[in-house]
């Protein structure tokens, strides 16, 4: 099966909203995607077993942003998701 990649430069990003903003302008949400964590994983976890998510200038993402992302993966199979500082 072939990935799907999407990268996602945070560079700028400091905020929740921002980030949210960021993600939904990379991946192909559905139109009632909340901009919260529980719907990113969500969103992961239904529609990410072919995806590899690239966050580029990762550095200021918060650990939970982070743990979410971990928890998505370790559920989908397939889905892979990389954390670049730069």
């Amino acid at each position: 099966m072939t990935k799907k990649e999407f990268v996602i430069d945070l560079k700028g990003v400091k905020d929740h909203a921002a980030l949210y903003d960021a993600i939904a302008q990379s991946l192909p949400l559905p139109k009632c995607y909340g901009r919260n964590l529980d719907a990113l994983y969500d969103v992961l976890t239904e529609f990410g077993a072919d995806w590899r998510i690239v966050f580029r200038n990762a550095m200021s993402i918060d650990n939970a942003f982070k743990s979410v992302c971990h928890d998505a993966m370790d559920a989908t199979p397939g889905l892979e998701i990389v954390m670049e500082p730069n």
